[in-house]
């Protein structure tokens, strides 16, 4: 399975796939129908705790950040695993983030990738 990213305010493209808002907010700004969501797997992203927590100082924060997220990945992997069985195509994560790398987005294509399905 093929893992894709892009910001919701980019176009969308029939090679997207199933696209995941892999956000745990609605992005600001945009309709349901304008950002072309598949599916908005909330537990997917951070618990808001983490979130406001790393977003206090993102540079100092990322490393301890990326090991809490991929905690907190690992105990719903389960769930996680039956989601990506459903979806043999190549997938999409959408996200509103201004700084792609510096977030929790590879963080979670890493967990992604690691996953058997």
């Amino acid at each position: 399975m093929e893992i894709h990213v892009k910001r919701v305010y980019e176009k969308i493209s029939k090679n997207d796939g199933v696209r995941i808002l892999a956000d745990g907010l609605w992005p600001r700004g945009i309709s349901k129908s304008q950002a072309g969501i598949d599916l908005w797997l909330k537990d997917w992203a951070p618990s808001g705790e983490l979130r406001k927590w790393f977003h206090a100082d993102k540079e100092k924060n990322y490393k301890k950040f990326s090991a809490k997220y991929k905690k907190e990945l690992a105990a719903k992997q389960a769930a996680i695993s039956r989601e990506l069985r459903k979806h043999k195509t190549s997938i999409t994560l959408v996200t509103a983030v201004k700084d792609v790398e510096k977030s929790h987005i590879p963080v979670l294509i890493s967990f992604l990738k690691g996953i058997t399905v």
